[in-house]
C-alpha cells in the first residue's frame, strides 16, 4: 500500500500552511497531505463567477495534477464548504469526507433559530471595514466568548484580501445548490468535528443536519475548542488519530 493521500482546504482567513502546518506534522510518515490554498485567492479580487463549484473543481485539478485518481478531503469552515460541494459535485474522486466546523452546508431543513442568525450574517455587509471581520467573528461562538485579539503588528499581506473574500462567501452561499440527494448518495465515511464552544445555531445545527443527510456519519466534539481555536490547529495530535482512524474505515 502506498500513502494515505490527503488534501486540506483552509477557512477565508488563514492560508492553508499556516492554518494545517501542525496537523500534518502530527500525521507523520504515511501520509501524502497537500494544504490547499483556495481558488478564491489566486488573485488579488475574487475571481469573476466563483463559486463554490470553483474550489470544487480546483481540488480535483491538484489531484490531477499529482496523478491522484481518488484521494480523502478535510475541510474547515469555508473549506469545509467547498469540501461539501466537492462532494456533491465529484463523489467517486473521494475516500472520505472530514468536516472541520464547515461555514455552510446547504439551504434545507433550518431551524428557526438558524435562519435569524443567517439574517445576522446577512447584516455583516453593510457595516464598515474595521467593524467587519470582529463581527464576523462573534457571531460563530457563543456569547461569553472572549475571543483571541488580533496578533501585534502590521497585519500580514494576504490579510487584505480576506474582507472580500468573506464576502465573496456569504453570497454564493446565498446562491449555491447543494444537492442534498447526492450528499445523500454519499456513502463514504463522513467526519464532522465540532468545538463545543463555537455558536451551537450554527455549527451544531449543520452537523445535526448533515447526521440526518450522509449514511456513514460520526461526530466528535471537543468541548474546550471553539471556531477561532479550533481542535485542528490547538490540539493537531487527537485530530491527528481522529483522521487516521477514520481513513482507515475506508
Amino acid at each position: 500500500m502506498g500513502p494515505t493521500r490527503v488534501i486540506l482546504l483552509p477557512g477565508s482567513v488563514l492560508p492553508a500552511q499556516p492554518a494545517y502546518g501542525a496537523l500534518i506534522g502530527a500525521l507523520g510518515p504515511g501520509v501524502d497531505a497537500v494544504a490547499k490554498d483556495l481558488e478564491l485567492y489566486a488573485g488579488n479580487e475574487p475571481p469573476p463567477g466563483w463559486s463554490l463549484d470553483s474550489e470544487a473543481d480546483g481540488v480535483v485539478r491538484e489531484a490531477d495534477a499529482r496523478g491522484w485518481e481518488t484521494f480523502h478531503l478535510v475541510g474547515y469552515s469555508g473549506g469545509g464548504a467547498a469540501a461539501l460541494a466537492a462532494a456533491a459535485r465529484h463523489p467517486e474522486r473521494l475516500q472520505s469526507l472530514a468536516l472541520l466546523e464547515p461555514a455552510w452546508a446547504g439551504s434545507w431543513d433550518w431551524s428557526r433559530a438558524h435562519a435569524e442568525l443567517w439574517k445576522q450574517y446577512g447584516q455583516l455587509g453593510g457595516l464598515p471595514q474595521e467593524e467587519f471581520m470582529g463581527a464576523f467573528m462573534r457571531l460563530q461562538v457563543r456569547p461569553d466568548v472572549v475571543l483571541p485579539p488580533p496578533p501585534p503588528g502590521p497585519p500580514p499581506p494576504w490579510m487584505a484580501k480576506r474582507p472580500a473574500g468573506i464576502r465573496a462567501f456569504l453570497q454564493t452561499f446565498n446562491t449555491y445548490d447543494l444537492d442534498r440527494e447526492r450528499l445523500a448518495a454519499f456513502t463514504k465515511p463522513v467526519l464532522f468535528v465540532l468545538g463545543g464552544l463555537s455558536n451551537p445555531d450554527d455549527f451544531g445545527d449543520k452537523a445535526e443536519r448533515l447526521g440526518r443527510v450522509f449514511p456513514d456519519f460520526r461526530l466528535e466534539v471537543f468541548p474546550d475548542r471553539h471556531h477561532f481555536d479550533p481542535p485542528h490547529r490547538v490540539e493537531p495530535e487527537r485530530v491527528a488519530g481522529l483522521l487516521r482512524e477514520h481513513w482507515a474505515r475506508d
